[in-house]
């Protein structure tokens, strides 16, 4: 199982971007694919996750409204589309796979340890 996370860089505060995690070694549309952040000093937090066979979401208060996730089953791969950045969304963005079943509780999706892989990270950083 391999996750490839890209799409990071350097935008200004408001701005937007879009990541892409890209899985490979397992069936994708069987499982839930979730985004996860960890800022300088900070602990790795959930931002959002998505069961791609049912396409059921989970997003931090943090982001909602201003990011959205979405997968494409096709090309195994799943988007966070990020708008109106801010300086607090600066943090390294990894995306991991839970292969628990097709469905990821609303209650797990935050939680890191029902993960099984993780992607290495990409890095976001907002300027003010």
């Amino acid at each position: 199982v391999q996750l490839q996370a890209s799409g990071g860089g350097l935008v200004q505060a408001g701005g937007s971007l879009r990541l892409s995690c890209a899985g490979s070694g397992f069936t994708f549309d069987d499982y839930a694919i979730g985004w996860f952040r960890q800022a300088p000093g900070k602990e790795r937090e959930a931002v959002s996750s998505i069961s791609t066979s049912s396409g059921r979401t989970y997003y931090a208060d943090s982001v909602k409204g201003r990011f959205t996730i979405s997968s494409d089953n096709a090309k195994n791969t799943v988007y966070l589309q990020m708008n109106s950045l801010n300086p607090e969304d600066t943090a390294v963005y990894y995306c991991a796979a839970y292969l628990g079943g097709p469905e990821i509780a609303t209650a797990q999706a935050s939680d890191l340890g029902m993960y099984d892989y993780w992607g290495q990270g990409t890095l976001v950083t907002v300027s003010s």
